[in-house]
């Protein structure tokens, strides 16, 4: 009996530790917002030298919707294939 209740007591102990770390682990990720300097604002801003490489976000965007509209067609292709193969054994079965 004695040796329930110590066990007990023990695991009460490693939960209320291991939540402790956890608060802990939590608030060391969290951070602080700080503002940022000048350098970084210098970083952060647009440059007119670089614009004529942005061009590509465009042809980006609609090669990526290319792609999904493709994917899709190929799913739906595959559904329909699988369909198929399931009534042609279907009516064979029943010949």
């Amino acid at each position: 009996m004695a040796f329930l209740l110590n066990k007990s007591n023990l695991a009460s102990h490693f939960r209320s530790h291991y939540k402790t770390t956890e608060d802990s682990i939590y608030l060391s990720r969290r951070g602080f917002h700080v503002q940022p300097g000048t350098r970084e604002k210098a970083l952060l801003a647009e440059d007119s030298a670089l614009k004529p490489f942005k061009s590509y976000k465009k042809s980006v965007k609609q090669l990526k919707r290319i792609g999904d509209v493709l994917t899709i067609v190929v799913v739906a292709g595959c559904c329909y294939e699988i369909y198929v193969k399931a009534t042609t054994r279907e009516v064979a079965r029943k010949q």
